[in-house]
């Protein structure tokens, strides 16, 4: 499989990216380049012949089990202050010095 330049700018159209004619050749080239190279990857494979070489053996995985982690403290003991269930925080100064237009 290759890509060809049309390819290149069907896919732009629909990504929304906006290229320049001078980049579309050098795209190609990459993009040819990145499937060749799967190309090559694919045709690699490795015997797992357990039988001579138990050390090939894949580790097993844990259960994913950890459940939720409660919290030490509750917000109030962390937060400056609050008030009905909300926190209070400081005013910023930069809103103090705002004038109105």
């Amino acid at each position: 499989m290759s890509i060809a330049e049309s390819d290149v700018r069907h896919i732009a159209s629909l990504a929304r990216v906006g290229l320049h004619e001078s980049e579309i050749p050098t795209l190609v080239s990459q993009l040819n380049g990145i499937l060749r190279h799967m190309d090559v990857l694919q045709t690699v494979i490795i015997p797992l012949d357990l039988s001579e070489d138990p050390s090939q053996v894949p580790m097993p995985l844990r259960a994913d089990d950890a459940g939720a982690i409660a919290l030490e403290r509750t917000r109030e003991s962390f937060a400056p202050a609050m008030r009905e269930g909300f926190f209070l925080v400081p005013r910023l100064a930069t809103h103090d010095t705002q004038s109105s237009a």
